[in-house]
């Protein structure tokens, strides 16, 4: 707060801070009452981080008032010290990777700048890392790709040529299928067609059956029994 009871610290009574860090405010009062200043006297200092400002830093009054007081009774000052900065925390820093050199990599730490702390925590000390590591799972991972890349090439083309020779012992086995059906005779109509006698056709077989073999036989044998005389005929002579 800028305000406490009647004392109050105007922004424009000093310069605005480049800094984040918000400024801190104390206010003192005297209760004790004067000819001058019936409500007694006060005074407002404003703490400000500068960590351009060690130990106990700088004081300054607003430049309205060179005395540091307008009417005589109120007071004010702005102390600038880096003991008004907070604590240095892991935000305050960040680390920088230099260049890889012979399979190592060093990682430094800096603070932030401007740096706005003070104390606290200290920079890590740099690292020293090797490289040969991820370099060797890059290996690794390139390998195992570039395996599986030809694995599925290799598959695509056995089951391509798989296909390929289904695809022919199908169609050889429909030529089959096709020219055997052309050799069968086609099949005769059911159906009466217009014109035709509802008769049914008898068929006589040229071939004779065992029964009628049989009775040829027979019937050979009977007519060898007979001979065939020739009769002459007599011609009576004339009397």
């Amino acid at each position: 707060d800028t305000a406490l009871q009647n004392v109050n610290i105007k922004e424009d009574m000093f310069p605005v801070s480049p800094s984040q860090v918000p400024d801190v405010h104390f206010f003192y009062k005297s209760s004790t009452a004067t000819t001058s200043c019936i409500n007694g006297r006060s005074t407002a200092v404003k703490m400000r981080c500068n960590p351009m400002r060690p130990g106990a830093g700088v004081i300054s009054v607003p430049s309205k008032c060179p005395a540091g007081t307008c009417d005589g009774c109120t007071f004010y000052f702005l102390w600038e010290s880096a003991e008004a900065c907070p604590l240095c925390k892991e935000h305050d820093f960040h680390e920088i990777e230099k260049k890889k050199k012979r399979g190592l990599q060093e990682i430094l730490y800096v603070w932030n700048e401007p740096k706005w702390c003070i104390k606290g925590i200290s920079l890590p000390e740099k690292k020293l890392s090797t490289c040969e590591t991820v370099d060797f799972w890059l290996k690794v991972g390139a390998g195992v790709g570039a395996f599986t890349a030809v694995l599925l090439v290799a598959l695509t083309c056995y089951f391509w040529k798989k296909n390929q020779k289904l695809e022919y012992k199908y169609s050889k086995l429909v030529m089959t299928t096709n020219s055997k059906e052309c050799e069968l005779p086609a099949a005769d109509s059911c159906a009466i067609m217009e014109g035709e006698d509802n008769e049914e056709d008898v068929v006589y077989s040229n071939k004779q059956s065992l029964l009628g073999k049989l009775k040829s036989l027979a019937t050979k044998e009977k007519d060898d029994h007979f001979e065939s005389v020739q009769l002459k005929s007599s011609r009576c002579p004339n009397i």
